[in-house]
């Protein structure tokens, strides 16, 4: 999940005499560095190719370019805006430019920038660059990282941009007073009572991982708590803290080992999946670390104490999680299933790779909600690495109203927070008026389905609802795939142009081509049993069809068949394409196969539940189907799919352009399905679509 949107947002804002310092997240370094004897101040020689990669692997590692680098900008060259509520300051081109960047320096004077903040000129540095942290690197480090800066990067001659902040905040000689009372000039030693890998693990994290520079906690002058011992002693270290309406965690033996490898490395683990600044440090840092580094941080950070149960080890035997008992009787219950089931599943256990679950889940079991808010208000997405190359996204819910996120976030606490509180509509009010979210300004209102429970049929809606949302388990007998209503109608009907249920029931009785007659409302509920269910129809006097039917009503409102419904329907796509379903294979591989199967056999769980449906094959749907229909199929792939694309209300859905969703559509389409007998029925007196599979 993601912060702001510029390459990196991990700062904090610290007050002291005066001055406003903006600290940084995390960069590391991987692996025993070389000997660099030759790197001594005012070394003017030439550095060997390796040393050189040596120190573009630190410089990587240690994500430089996150922050010394502008958004489209040239690598290195400055120019990345951090804000601060006293002002702006600007990173600084760190390419050897010997005008404009740091060409002129000597080691010596990086080194003292490096180690004590203070730059070639004299004039004291923010530490937006986290020099109490690199105070503890080696000097083997520190001269390959200066042969990378000063000899491996092409100079660019781009001006610093002058640090915008007002008086006195503009005053940097304060920072000489801040580094006399914080800085603590102690290279990392290691401790003798340790091997050698927790050793790593302890000085990539307390050097140059500056992990405590967000996961630390402030002291009285903003410093982190553990600058006032040597370093990173105490129990406050890593014990989590605050940064810019973000929580960082508590890193103190907060998982196993192979749990905390796994995040690093790829941003997700079985219980989280990265938020906020997080993003960026995985994509641009810790997933480049060595498995052996990886482990050396993990062994170091799950030896802290903490008081907390001790990390739990993966299950032998996976047990399907139960939807919570409360979901369907309650505004929070019913709101998680309109808005989040569909990522995180009705028994929140999410999507392995893809999205998160809530169970174990620290930012949902967190005693400060913030980043919980955060997120549900402004959105965000997984961080982009080499195991998972594609960003899913997560839509901001600043749509909804302050009180609905309260009961939705509360719902999920209550459920799988292990005891954490209850969220209030003031807390959600005091986040939006801080974080000013961008509100989604689509005509279409989504119906709400929490309003079900004011009416006096509720059990009723509420079954009708459920039948649309779990067809395939509360309708076995009629189901005869592994599809339910809601794959095809988003959000048991509430998404526009993805088949919404929103006036329907105004609309019928209705002529319909492919029956080439007038049709009742059953009748095309049934059509869909036979068709996309590949199944048998209700009885039409039932209890279910007499639900589906009331939740539909409901779902009309004030509707009148004369009204235009804005969303109504899929969309459309320009049906004078020529579809290419070869590079529709292509597409489906990088767009559709993360949540339909490689070979469109749909995804199941770890218990072998349906989680997404089979595009083709013998549990997907007929012939006789709508989507078996290339234009008809491109329409609703254009407008809702992939999900978590963007950030789009309400599921991040389509974006794909008409070609690319034509093209797809033809390939799906056109794989092997069941076929439907009594296609011979259809069209008896109108043409048949081009598109028609029969």
């Amino acid at each position: 999940m993601a912060g702001d949107k510029s390459r990196r947002t991990r700062t904090i804002a610290i007050a002291l005499g005066g001055m406003a310092v903006i600290l940084g997240g995390a960069a590391l370094w991987l692996a025993l560095p070389p000997k660099v004897a030759d790197l001594s101040p005012g070394f003017t020689g030439t550095a060997s190719p390796d040393l050189i990669a040596r120190g573009r692997y630190i410089a990587e590692l240690g994500d430089c370019v996150a922050c010394h680098t502008a958004k489209d900008g040239v690598e290195m060259a400055g120019g990345l805006a951090l804000e601060s509520p006293m002002g702006t300051i600007w990173s600084t081109n760190i390419t050897p430019d010997p005008e404009t960047g740091i060409g002129g320096w000597s080691f010596g004077e990086f080194d003292r920038a490096m180690r004590k903040g203070v730059a070639a000129d004299g004039h004291h540095l923010y530490p937006a660059m986290p020099y109490p942290s690199y105070a503890r690197m080696s000097d083997e480090d520190m001269g390959a990282l200066w042969a990378y800066l000063s000899q491996g990067l092409a100079p660019v001659a781009q001006e610093n941009q002058r640090t915008d902040l007002g008086f006195p905040f503009n005053q940097r000689w304060g920072l000489a007073y801040w580094n006399l009372a914080f800085l603590k000039q102690v290279p990392f030693t290691p401790d003798p009572e340790q091997d050698a890998q927790w050793n790593r693990g302890a000085y990539l994290v307390q050097s140059l991982g500056h992990c405590g520079a967000c996961h630390t906690p402030r002291g009285v002058g903003f410093q982190e708590v553990t600058m006032d011992e040597t370093g990173a002693k105490g129990d406050k270290f890593l014990a989590g803290a605050q940064v810019e309406n973000w929580n960082a965690v508590n890193l103190r033996n907060l998982w196993t080992v192979p749990d905390m490898v796994q995040l690093l490395k790829t941003g997700q683990n079985r219980f989280a999946t990265v938020s906020g600044s997080m993003v960026d440090v995985i994509s641009h840092s810790t997933q480049h670390f060595s498995d052996e580094d990886l482990t050396a941080m993990a062994v170091y950070m799950k030896s802290l104490p903490a008081e907390r149960p001790a990390p739990v080890e993966p299950p032998a035997q996976v047990v399907a999680a139960a939807v919570p008992e409360d979901t369907y009787r309650t505004p929070g219950g019913l709101g998680y299933m309109q808005f989040c089931s569909d990522c995180h599943r009705p028994n929140g256990e999410g999507v392995p790779g893809v999205f998160p679950p809530f169970g174990g889940n620290h930012t949902i079991a967190a005693d400060d909600p913030a980043t919980l808010i955060h997120i549900t208000l402004t959105g965000g997405q997984t961080a982009v690495t080499e195991a998972h190359p594609r960003a899913f996204h997560m839509p901001g819910f600043a749509k909804l109203a302050d009180a609905e996120i309260a009961q939705i976030l509360s719902f999920v606490r209550g459920n799988w927070g292990a005891g954490a509180a209850p969220i209030s509509a003031e807390q959600v009010a005091q986040a939006r008026a801080t974080l000013d979210p961008a509100i989604d300004d689509a005509t279409f209102e989504t119906p709400r389905l929490a309003d079900m429970l004011a009416a006096p049929n509720a059990e009723q809606l509420v079954r009708g609802m459920r039948l649309n949302a779990e067809t395939r388990d509360l309708l076995p007998d009629n189901v005869g795939d592994d599809l339910n209503c809601t794959s095809c109608h988003l959000n048991a009907g509430t998404v526009a142009d993805g088949s919404p249920y929103v006036g329907i029931t105004a609309f019928f009785p209705s002529y319909q081509l492919r029956a080439g007659k007038v049709i009742t409302m059953e009748d095309r509920i049934n059509g869909c049993f036979r068709r996309s269910m590949n199944g048998k129809p209700l009885a039409k006097e039932g209890d279910d069809m007499k639900a589906m039917i009331a939740y539909f009503d409901w779902m009309k409102g004030e509707t009148k068949p004369e009204d235009k419904v804005p969303g109504r329907g899929i969309g459309k796509v320009d049906t004078s394409l020529t579809p290419d379903p070869v590079r529709g294979k292509d597409i489906y591989a990088a767009q559709c196969a993360a949540c339909h199967g490689e070979n469109g056999e749909g995804l199941n769980d770890a218990a072998g539940r349906v989680v997404y449906p089979p595009l083709w094959g013998d549990r997907s749907y007929n012939i006789g189907a709508g989507m078996a229909r290339t234009f008809k199929a491109a329409a609703f792939v254009k407008q809702n799919m992939p999900i978590a694309a963007h950030g789009k209300f309400p599921l991040g859905q389509g974006g794909l352009s008409d070609q690319d969703a034509v093209d797809v559509a033809e390939y799906f389409s056109h794989m092997p399905r069941p076929d439907f007998p009594d296609k011979v029925k259809d069209w008896p007196n109108d043409p048949k679509p081009k598109d028609a599979r029969y």
